[in-house]
């Protein structure tokens, strides 16, 4: 992975995010996009719930390069439709949700859900089918706590398969909770 040289790790709160991550359940070894930190403003102060690192594979950079290579970075990071080609692109995302704080699953998820939710109704995609795959992330975080230093682990693949797993700490499990 030559892009990994240049690639450092990235610290959010107590948390590491390390610049390469392979994982045992797909056997597939990721760059670190970015990290950063999550939360809400209560009350009028920021509270910081988690750290998020978004992994890429490999193939991400050669796809990408086809419409972006030459383009400063600064002008990149200033540029939406770069960040919509990562999210769309034809390449598998890994991202690592680590809590900050303790939260429970459904506590959890259900900001999440709120969030998908709302924008799916925004672009116009939200039918029968996404309300059965919301139905069924609620299911997979319904027992699942997380203390702080937990993660749940994301996989997006290119063909709209969403893994799901969960970890006490970093370490990503060798089997997935859930495939949605």
């Amino acid at each position: 992975m030559a892009a990994a040289a240049t690639i450092a790790p990235v610290q959010v709160e107590f948390l590491e995010f390390p610049a390469v991550l392979t994982s045992p359940a797909s056997g597939k070894t990721y760059f670190l996009g970015g990290a950063g930190e999550r939360g809400l403003t209560i009350e009028g102060k920021f509270i910081k719930f988690t750290g998020i690192g978004v992994y890429l594979e490999d193939t991400a950079v050669p796809s990408l390069a086809l419409k972006w290579k030459g383009i400063p970075s600064e002008d990149l990071v200033q540029t939406l439709d770069f960040y919509r080609d990562i999210i769309s692109g034809p390449f598998e995302k890994l991202i690592r949700g680590s809590k900050i704080l303790p939260l429970s699953g459904p506590e959890y998820s259900k900001k999440v859900m709120e969030n998908c939710v709302a924008h799916m109704k925004s672009v116009g995609i939200y039918g029968d089918a996404e309300a059965a795959a919301i139905e069924e992330f609620a299911e997979a975080f319904k027992n699942v706590n997380f203390p702080p230093g937990a993660s749940v682990f994301y996989r997006q693949s290119p063909d709209g398969v969403l893994g799901l797993s969960f970890s006490q700490d970093a370490s990503i499990p060798e089997k997935e909770a859930a495939v949605i």
